[in-house]
């Protein structure tokens, strides 16, 4: 008894150390999960908190329904419609540009191209993402709004159009790679029973490969949309600061996120109404990529339960 219990010591040591290590892997799975959850809902908490006295002073109906935007002028108006519109219209233009031409990028990453082909693409297309925005903005300015003035005279020197387009430019890569990786997880024997049912490549792509994997191509339109929301220095430098209430592109607009910007730069009390618009702008702002993320999750859940 006293060998056998002298050969089992050592592999009850191991086993707790190995029980040891897991709870312990396990513990700090949990806190990194736990901690991007409390990071969210102190966000939310932040906002909010800084938000509600600028509703104590400024009524509902003005917030939403007043047609201007001056918050630091001397005779303060709170319509946050002019800057909403501005994002939205930046949005749009960006989601024109680039949801068509990322889809493209990932079906011929996905279906047309070689191995060799796609690994030199891929990283190329991706190197996108990975140009500072702040360089987006002044090539935006500087590079696209003189060519589009030459085709538009009319065309202001800040302008919702050249920022909307090369922040779509700016955001193909995560719809592309996104909806790449979708694509090529869809079963082969779809695409081998298409192709023998007579259908052509272009056929399969679209009308079989495309819809199978629509799940996760719609996260990546999601993605590109909250991308296109969020995005700061492009319209900062090339929309411009003119908060109005139009959809017309040939326009300097401003947008949530360029408004904050603008507002940080500045030296205003802590604690005044002009500097809990920042909080306000940025509840606004996180209640539409709420809102796109929520839509989104609900076309991704119906489209896996009808290809299940």
């Amino acid at each position: 008894m006293a060998i056998q219990s002298e050969f089992s010591t050592p592999q009850s040591m191991k086993r707790r150390w190995r029980n040891f290590k897991e709870s312990f892997i396990h513990l700090l799975l949990l806190v990194c999960a736990g901690s991007s959850v409390l990071v969210t809902f102190g966000v939310i908490y932040t906002l909010v908190s800084e938000a509600m006295p600028f509703f104590l002073e400024v009524p509902i109906k003005n917030f939403l329904f007043d047609t201007e935007w001056t918050p630091l002028f001397e005779n303060p108006q709170y319509g946050i419609m002019n800057l909403i519109s501005g994002t939205l219209l930046t949005t749009v233009i960006a989601l024109i540009i680039a949801i068509p031409l990322g889809t493209v990028a990932a079906v011929f990453l996905s279906e047309y191209c070689s191995n060799q082909v796609r690994e030199f693409f891929k990283p190329l297309l991706e190197l996108l993402a990975a140009v500072p925005t702040v360089v987006y903005g002044y090539f935006a300015l500087l590079f696209v709004t003189p060519i589009l003035q030459k085709i538009i005279p009319s065309l202001e020197s800040f302008n919702a159009l050249s920022a909307g387009i090369v922040m779509g430019i700016m955001i193909i890569p995560y719809v592309s790679s996104l909806s790449e990786d979708s694509m090529r997880a869809v079963p082969l024997y779809l695409r081998e029973g298409s192709l023998a049912m007579g259908a052509s490549k272009l056929q399969t792509s679209f009308k079989v490969i495309v819809p199978a994997a629509f799940s996760g191509i719609a996260s990546a339109y999601v993605l590109g949309i909250s991308r296109a929301l969020g995005e700061t220095m492009v319209v900062a430098i090339a929309a411009g600061l003119q908060a109005r209430l139009s959809l017309n592109p040939l326009q300097s607009t401003q947008t949530l996120t360029a408004y904050i910007v603008q507002v940080s730069m500045g030296d205003l009390p802590q604690g005044s109404i002009g500097y809990r618009t920042i909080y306000v702008s940025g509840l606004v702002l996180l209640l539409f990529t709420l809102s796109f993320n929520l839509i989104g999750q609900s076309i991704r859940a119906r489209m896996e339960k009808k290809y299940k």
